[in-house]
């Protein structure tokens, strides 16, 4: 049984961090549950502590949350007015039908058409638009920076067998 526990946690956590990037997969959360599957074998009830769990728990759910508010942030950051966010979102929604290009320009291109529809000069559209592209990244690497840690305690773990 442990065996097949193994497998499965190493396959959530493969699958989240590659969640990290694809919009379909729920990410950071599916590879946090890998780890929860590890606590349930026999040197994983004795090797990760509930404190491990528990604090890359809240660090999955604090960077999933982060995450959605980072185009938003990285928009207004540079100037982005409530429409041009809009936009971002609009992008970032149509995006996901394109896969991991659309991700990434989906809302760099709703943020910059929005801007333009605003009125706003190419040069400060640009701007604005690069702020949610931006945001999308940091977003992303947030994540996998998780998703690596979370990895690495299931290593850690595996080796102490």
């Amino acid at each position: 049984m442990d065996v097949f526990l193994w497998i499965a946690a190493g396959v959530l956590l493969m699958v989240g961090v590659l969640g990290s990037i694809l919009p379909v997969l729920p990410g950071l959360p599916l590879s946090w549950l890998g780890l929860l599957l590890i606590k349930w074998t026999d040197i994983g009830a004795t090797e990760l502590s509930w404190n491990v769990l528990i604090w890359t728990g809240i660090l999955t759910v604090v960077v999933s949350i982060l995450d959605q508010f980072m185009p938003v942030w990285g928009t207004r950051k540079m100037g982005g007015s409530r429409w041009v966010v809009r936009g971002a979102g609009i992008g970032l929604l149509f995006g996901f039908f394109m896969g991991p290009v659309g991700i990434l320009l989906g809302p760099f291109l709703g943020a910059l058409l929005a801007a333009l529809f605003e009125g706003q000069r190419v040069s400060a559209s640009f701007l604005q638009a690069t702020g949610a592209f931006i945001g999308i990244l940091v977003g992303a690497v947030f994540k996998l920076m998780v998703g690596g840690i979370l990895i690495w305690y299931y290593f850690s773990v595996l080796l102490a067998l």
